[in-house]
């Protein structure tokens, strides 16, 4: 196992739910505006995955009043 492969297996986040394309999702993003920083909840379904293990991606798009 080369140091690449060692360091994305000690950071590998095991905490995170199965999920696929097509579930409603809730994401919390971290917003920073000048000194502050909150945090805000995200929901909407999840269009695609990609990648792999900690270089995975995924598309969430957010629906609000009905519409997106």
């Amino acid at each position: 196992m080369n140091q690449i492969q060692q360091l994305e297996q000690d950071f590998l986040r095991m905490d995170v739910p199965p999920f696929k394309a097509g579930d409603t999702v809730k994401v919390n993003v971290k917003i920073r505006e000048g000194e502050k920083e909150r945090i805000q909840i995200f929901q909407g379904f999840v269009l695609r995955r990609q990648g792999e293990s900690n270089r995975e991606t995924f598309t969430v798009r957010k629906v609000s009043a009905g519409i997106g």
